[in-house]
């Protein structure tokens, strides 16, 4: 070697692993903002990604289970959701609705004993909501049951399907159209009802 040569010298075995334990941890943050960004960019575009489990629909505190009641029992939206025909939201049903017939019907039925535990406290459910607009979005559901039904002479319970989906064969409800703005605006489109801003921003 000449005078003056640069020659690195070798690391040494502690430099080695300070560096792995760095690059893993550098790699794990990286990791975690890609994951993050996916989410956001994911749920902004369209629904949350399949991967973190979103598309399924939510764990709710009781499982309700739509197919008995929709599909078997022949229950009708409105049954339970009352305030769908007459009023700006669907409305969870009462404790105290469900116990019209669950005081007597389902005996035995674990979800049934969650149901009365709780109407025996006088306690709420405290649902998992699977559907939202923005908050600067004011839906209002009557009008739309009416539209329709007036218009096309369309069941209220077959309304709902248009957003919501066939609930009444859901095991768990998830969310089955993006509701984002391009997709209620083109709905508008389609059915002649008003795009104006003030329609749904007021």
């Amino acid at each position: 070697m000449l005078p003056g040569d640069f020659q690195p010298s070798r690391p040494t075995n502690k430099q080695l692993i300070k560096w792995g334990i760095l690059s893993l941890v550098s790699l794990f943050f990286v990791a975690v903002v890609v994951g993050v960004l996916m989410f956001v960019i994911s749920a902004w575009l369209g629904k949350p990604l399949s991967v973190f489990g979103y598309d399924e629909g939510p764990d709710q505190p009781i499982a309700f289970p739509h197919t008995r009641h929709v599909q078997e029992l022949g229950l009708d939206c409105t049954f339970c959701h009352r305030n769908v025909e007459t009023g700006a939201a669907a409305t969870i049903p009462p404790v105290g609705l469900c116990m019209t017939c669950h005081a007597v019907a389902g005996d035995g039925l674990a979800e049934v004993e969650k149901l009365r535990e709780v109407a025996a406290a006088g306690e709420a459910i405290d649902w998992v909501r699977v559907h939202r607009v923005p908050d600067f979005v004011r839906f209002n559901h009557s009008a739309h049951i009416i539209f329709f039904s007036e218009q096309d002479n369309i069941l209220s319970s077959e309304v709902c399907a248009v957003c919501h989906g066939d609930v009444g064969s859901m095991v768990k409800v998830e969310q089955a159209r993006y509701l984002k703005m391009a997709d209620c605006v083109n709905c508008h489109r389609d059915n002649n009802a008003p795009t104006d801003c003030v329609t749904c921003h007021y």
